[in-house]
């Protein structure tokens, strides 16, 4: 969720938006018993780290997984907090219960802040970048320097995965050291790609894409199938792949393991089929461009998107949620998370870029956006309601309400 967790030099946060901390104690002397792979990269973290967890459950099933989504060990959730001494305890009881590798997700912010003085990774993993989080970084450059540091601080002996569809890993390959070993992945046609994606198919059940690879992968199968749906997704599932190889994993029980794991929460998650009706995490311009994508593919009708903009962070990026959020047929403004912001002057920002749209409606309550936007959809239409996907609070000016977008759909069409 977006809350804060509470302040103070043992504070970490899950996503950049909490309160910084002041410093991190050294790590725990039992740190190098846990093979840490970290992830990093504007979108995609929380499903990377989920499908490397299940694949280094296939090696070591007390493994440690922290996300967005919370903490778990094994197949186990824990509700530990979403601070540096939370971070510990999970880690610390996983290590208890026999855990020698974890997977954790790194945001720019607690990167930038020094986490990494307080615990050590072997594995770092690129996801891609794009724009986010510049009110707290101050620039592009800076939240770049700021994700590098995972793997500026991996050790002689570490592996580094990299996203070969990215310019920004051409940035990190020059300051990883020359002991560190160098994984690639990419759809594209970089011939220093170690695996890449070919012939995509995305349907509603899955996505499925051909895998080819070079001499340093062996076991693979020819191909990749996903419960998850969406062209990102693949990329996400390469990335998992390699780190779990450079974890140790064997080639053909990771990408088994990750074929088998469930879709992400409040990924690109289909809530109903009738009608077509999907929530998606996606609150930068970048991943609300490829949701729609995939939406728009899987729509042979009407496409109406339900979004917003969150208050009090990055005002910059709502101009272009706007301009992503036009590839929809049909458009509705509403409130995320407004805090001590005005949400009708937050959703006139999102508004400015679409004047030339046909279809545009602000509509503050989320609620009511959300029944509007299913009292007008057909069998061949779909309603995407992006930007909390898990999450299961509106924080406004008066605080905090529990709301959830699958929780109201659900509710609105019947099927609570």
């Amino acid at each position: 969720m977006r809350a804060a967790p509470s302040a103070g030099a043992s504070s970490i946060w899950t996503r950049a938006e909490a309160t910084p901390v002041t410093s991190f104690p050294p790590p725990p002397p039992w740190v190098e018993e846990i093979l840490t792979v970290g992830v990093t990269g504007t979108n995609g973290k929380s499903s990377t780290v989920g499908w490397i967890a299940a694949a280094l459950n296939q090696i070591d099933d007390a493994t440690v997984s922290v996300t967005t989504l919370g903490h778990r060990i094994g197949p186990q959730t824990y509700p530990f907090p979403p601070t540096y001494a939370g971070f510990l305890e999970a880690m610390g009881r996983g290590r208890d219960q026999g855990a020698h590798h974890a997977a954790i997700e790194l945001t720019s912010a607690s990167l930038a802040a020094g986490f990494l003085r307080g615990w050590r990774c072997r594995v770092g993993v690129f996801t891609n970048l794009s724009q986010d989080h510049l009110d707290i970084h101050g620039s592009a450059e800076h939240y770049l320097a700021s994700k590098a540091q995972l793997f500026l601080q991996l050790p002689p002996g570490g592996s580094a995965v990299l996203n070969c569809d990215d310019p920004a890993s051409e940035l990190l390959d020059e300051i990883i050291g020359p002991d560190v070993e160098r994984w690639r992945y990419g759809r594209g046609n970089d011939s220093t790609a170690d695996l890449v994606a070919r012939d995509l198919h995305v349907d509603w059940n899955g996505t499925v894409a051909r895998l080819e690879h070079n001499q340093r992968l062996t076991a693979l199968p020819p191909s990749l199938r996903l419960s998850a749906i969406g062209d990102i997704y693949v990329e996400n599932a390469l990335a998992a792949l390699l780190g779990a190889l450079a974890a140790g994993v064997p080639a053909d029980r990771a990408a088994a393991a990750i074929e088998a794991a469930p879709p992400p929460a409040g990924r690109f998650e289909v809530v109903s089929r009738d009608p077509p009706v999907v929530v998606d995490y996606a609150h930068t311009p970048d991943a609300l461009r490829r949701t729609l994508a995939t939406a728009r593919h899987l729509c042979p009708g009407c496409l109406t998107v339900v979004t917003g903009a969150g208050g009090n962070r990055e005002q910059s990026k709502r101009a272009p949620l706007g301009r992503a959020a036009a590839a929809a047929d049909r458009i509705i403004l509403t409130s995320d998370n407004a805090r001590s912001e005005d949400p009708a002057a937050i959703a006139a920002e999102l508004a400015a870029p679409l004047n030339d749209h046909p279809a545009v409606t602000t509509m503050l309550d989320r609620r009511s956006a959300i029944a509007q936007a299913l009292a007008d959809t057909g069998a061949d239409d779909l309603v995407v309601v992006a930007g909390k996907g898990h999450e299961t609070e509106q924080i406004d000016g008066h605080g905090s309400q529990p709301l959830s977008d699958a929780a109201v759909v659900r509710e609105l069409l019947g099927l609570a």
